[in-house]
Parts: C-alpha cells; structure tokens; sequence
C-alpha cells in the first residue's frame, strides 16, 4: 500500500479539522447532550468511517479496506472498554454531568496524542525488529488471559483505585474544596488552587496510556500498514464522547464484554505469533528459517471471526442483563 505524502496531509488536515468543530461546539456550551444529538453525531461518525473505508477500497483495493475495517472494529470495541472506565472516573470524582463533555473531549484529544506516538514507535519497532510480533502477541494473549481469570480489576468500580501520579498531584498540588465549572484552576482568598478537575484528568490521561498499550499492539496484528493503523484509531475514537451520554448504563450491562475482548485479543495474539512464525528468521528457532506449516490469517478469516465475537459478546450480555432485572423484578 503507497500512501502518498499528499493522502497524509490530506487525511492529517479532514481529521484535524474535525476535531476542531468538536473543540468548538464544547467550548461555546458545555451541556449534557440530549438523546437525538448523541445519536446523530455517533451515526454521522459511523458513516463518516464507513465513507471512509469505501474510499480506501476503491484507491487501495479490497484488502486494505478489509483491514481498515477489522482494525477500526477492534479498536471501537477497546474503546468502548475505555468508556466504561472514564464512567467509573467520572463518578468517582462527582464530575458534573453538564461538564463531562469537556472532561471526555479533553481525554480523547490525549488519546489521540497517545496512540500516535504509540504508532509512530510501533512502526520503527516493526521495521527494525521482525520477532517484535512475537512479543506482541505474547502480550496480548497474556491480556486476554487475565481478562479470562478475572484479574484485570481495572473495569471493577470497588476495585478503583487511584494510580501513583493521581496520589502524587493530591498530596503536592494545593486543590480546591470543589470544582469551578470546567475550570483548572481557581482563586479562593486570594491563592491560585487546581480543582479537581484536574486530578480528573490526570486519572483520564493515564488510564488513556494503559489502553493504549493494549489497543497499539492489537491493531498491528491486524495490519502493517501506519495509515490504517492511524486512522482506525483516529475513527475509533471519534464520536466516542457522544457515544458516552447515548450507552449511559448500557455499558455496564455488557457484562460479557471482558470475556469478549479476552478473545478478540487472544485471536489476534495467536494470528501474531503463527504469522511470525510463517516469517521467522530468528537463529533459535526453526534453525533461523520460517515454520512450514504455520499458515497467515487472510483479512476476510479475521473480520468475520472478529465481528461473530463482537456480535456474540453484545447479544448474550443483553440477554443476561434481561434475564436479571426480571428475576429482580420477580423476587420483589
């Protein structure tokens, strides 16, 4: 795939100039969106990455459009993940509701940042190191499996605790009683103080690297390629605030969610390292030459693979939630 330095600044500048029309639709008003605005901006999201990806196979051919689509899935289904997070941050810390679109816009706009600096290192990892795969996707096997075992208390709301720099700002920063709208920073007798406004982003932020580092080695595993793997993220995570005030508690009624990303990350672990080991050159292993019979995973296996899991996950979470508030219902 030659994407050209003109389709960069092209993408570069649409993408950004998206964003800005976010920034400025917060900024002029910070409320909580009603239900028929959440919905048009997700859809008008949706499509826009629809549109996007007909683009793509049309320039690039079916297969890059066929990996633009697995990835942009695989990371919508992370972030998804991340959402439930962020409610858990936003109700730990008593954010107003009218002001959440803010916190949510600002958290986004650092997982952008983020990902692409994770982009960015994973491609020079992949370009100079080729058993890097294997250490991919032994991580997010190893992820998968902690989801399984129920380790990863992260998605937990009693399990919640704040992480070291979160602690550090609290005991270092001089903070406010409450918070002053959307504001950093306040005045109260004369002293500049933060307001925990601040410490929510930090929680926010720091959360975005955690996911992150799941998200970046699981869309290499489904392409090689550094646009689609930077507009699949970038897609991903637009609409992502609107979608935030649409699910409201429907996030936390996916209960099989975990379970589902545990596969969805355990498929992708194992495409990675049988798809290293169809290319090995390590010395160690196979006398420095690649394993016969390990097979690559063509994009039209993985997406239909992806979207059962995915479908699978939704349905039976519905239905288990359904099931529990009628057995609530009927024991009172």
């Amino acid at each position: 795939m030659d994407v050209s330095y003109l389709v960069w600044a092209v993408t570069l500048v649409g993408l950004t100039g998206m964003l800005v029309v976010d920034l400025v639709v917060v900024g002029r008003r910070p409320h909580e969106p009603s239900l028929r605005e959440s919905t048009s901006w997700v859809v008008l999201y949706v499509a826009l990455a629809v549109g996007f990806g007909l683009w793509v196979l049309g320039r690039y051919g079916a297969d890059s459009a066929g990996e633009f689509y697995t990835g942009w899935l695989v990371e919508y289904s992370l972030s998804v993940d991340n959402l439930f997070v962020f409610m858990i941050i936003m109700s730990r810390f008593a954010v107003p509701r009218d002001y959440q679109q803010k916190v949510l816009l600002i958290g986004i706009l650092i997982a952008l940042v983020l990902r692409g600096v994770f982009i960015a290192a994973g491609a020079v990892l992949i370009s100079r190191f080729s058993w890097i795969f294997y250490v991919f996707g032994l991580f997010l096997i190893y992820t998968g499996l902690k989801l399984v075992r129920g380790q990863d208390t992260s998605r937990d709301p009693s399990t919640f605790k704040e992480n070291v720099l979160v602690r550090l700002a609290r005991r270092v920063l001089p903070m406010s009683q409450g918070y002053a709208g959307a504001k950093l920073t306040t005045v109260v007798d004369r002293r500049r103080l933060v307001t925990p406004m601040l410490i929510v982003l930090i929680a926010i932020g720091t959360t975005d690297v955690v996911f992150a580092v799941d998200s970046i080695p699981a869309i290499f595993g489904i392409t090689r390629e550094p646009y689609l793997v930077f507009t699949a993220n970038v897609f991903a995570l637009m609409g992502l605030r609107q979608l935030y005030f649409l699910l409201g508690g429907l996030v936390s009624r996916l209960v099989h969610l975990p379970a589902g990303l545990a596969a969805l990350l355990c498929f992708i672990g194992v495409k990675m390292v049988v798809e290293a080991l169809a290319e090995n050159n390590l010395p160690f292993l196979n006398g420095g030459e690649p394993v016969s019979w390990a097979p690559h995973f063509p994009i039209w296996i993985s997406l239909p693979v992806i979207v059962t899991i995915l479908a699978i996950t939704t349905m039976t979470s519905l239905i288990s939630s359904v099931r529990g508030r009628r057995a609530i219902t009927g024991r009172r």
